[in-house]
C-alpha cells in the first residue's frame, strides 16, 4: 500500500503523515479547518529536527523529499481518491468519528483498508458507520511516533485477516513495530496501563496535593521512568484529555475536564506540540 490517506491535521494525524512519507509513502492530510492544514509547514519544520536528532538514518535531503510526498486538502472526494488506507485521527467522540466514516465508506475506493487511531473507542463502535465493517480495524500509535514506534492493531470480529494482515505489513514499511491484539481491548495494551495512571496525576493536581513538578519529578525519580504524568499530557496534548474525561462519569475527572478548558485550551496551552502546556519549552 503506497497512497495513505491521513484525516485530521492535529499532533497524532500529522505525525502519522510525516512518519509515513518519511518512509516514502505518497500522503492526503485532510482536515476540514483549512487553517489546520495551513499550519502544517510548520509542523514539518517543527518535525525535521526531532528527526535529525533521534534517527541515525535522517537527513536533510531524506526530510525535504519527506515534505514533498505531503499533500493537504479540505476536500475529502479528492482524500480519497487513490487511497489505499485510510487512519482517521479526528477528535476522540464517537459521534464525530462515526460521521466522518459514514462519509469515507460512501466515496473512497473499493479496495482501501480503514484504521481508526482512536485511543479508547472499540473498533466495533464505528466500524457499521463506514459500510464496510469487513476492511475496518484500529491503528493506535503512541506520540513521538519516530521514537515510541510501536503501533497497536485490533480489528472486531467482524475484520477479515486480509485487512489486518495489510495493516500489519504497512506498520512495517513505515518502520513501526506492529503490535496484534486477538480481541477488542477498551485503551489496547499501552492505554490500559496508562491512563488509570494519568487518571492518578488529575486527581493529585485536581486537589493540589502538590506541585505538578514535584509530581513528575517523584514518579521519575522513583520509577526511572523518562516522564512524569504532567510531561505525558503535555506530550499528549490538551484536547484528547479533555474530550476523553468531560463526559466522564466521575464528577472529579469533569471537573479535571473543565480545567483543562479554561487554564490551558483557551489560553493557547495546548501541550508541547505548541510550547506551552503544564510547562514552557523552548
Amino acid at each position: 500500500m503506497q497512497h495513505l490517506t491521513v484525516l485530521g491535521a492535529g499532533v497524532l494525524g500529522s505525525q502519522i503523515a510525516f512518519h509515513a512519507a518519511y518512509h516514502g509513502k505518497q500522503v492526503v492530510i485532510y482536515d476540514l479547518n483549512d487553517d489546520a492544514l495551513a499550519k502544517l509547514d510548520d509542523r514539518w519544520a517543527h518535525l525535521a529536527p526531532m528527526y535529525l536528532r533521534d534517527l541515525p538514518d535522517a537527513t536533510e535531503d531524506r526530510l525535504a523529499a519527506a515534505v514533498q510526498r505531503l499533500a493537504t486538502t479540505s476536500d475529502l472526494a479528492t482524500a480519497l481518491k487513490d487511497a489505499d488506507l485510510v487512519i482517521e485521527a479526528v477528535p476522540e467522540i464517537l459521534e464525530i468519528k462515526r460521521e466522518v466514516w459514514a462519509k469515507v465508506g460512501q466515496i473512497a475506493p473499493e479496495q482501501t483498508i480503514f484504521a481508526t487511531n482512536s485511543s479508547t473507542l472499540l473498533p466495533s463502535d464505528i466500524a457499521e458507520a463506514s459500510g464496510r465493517p469487513e476492511q475496518f480495524l484500529a491503528m493506535h500509535f503512541a506520540n513521538d511516533i519516530w521514537r515510541f514506534n510501536t503501533v497497536e492493531i485490533m480489528g472486531h470480529a467482524g475484520t477479515v485477516t486480509q485487512a489486518i494482515d495489510a495493516a500489519v505489513a504497512f506498520s512495517q514499511e513505515i518502520g513501526m513495530i506492529p503490535v496484534r491484539l486477538y480481541k477488542e481491548q477498551p485503551g489496547y495494551i499501552l492505554n490500559s496501563l496508562l491512563i488509570p495512571f494519568m487518571t492518578a496525576a488529575a486527581k493529585l493536581y485536581l486537589h493540589s496535593v502538590a506541585d505538578i513538578a514535584d509530581i513528575d519529578a517523584t514518579w521519575r525519580k522513583g520509577t526511572g521512568a523518562p516522564m512524569g504524568p504532567f510531561e505525558i499530557y503535555d506530550l499528549i496534548g490538551m484536547e484528547t484529555p479533555y474530550n476523553l474525561n468531560i463526559q466522564s462519569n466521575d464528577p472529579e475527572l469533569r471537573a479535571f475536564a473543565q480545567l483543562l478548558k479554561r487554564d490551558f485550551i483557551d489560553q493557547g496551552r495546548l501541550g508541547r506540540a505548541v510550547g506551552r502546556g503544564f510547562y514552557d519549552y523552548d
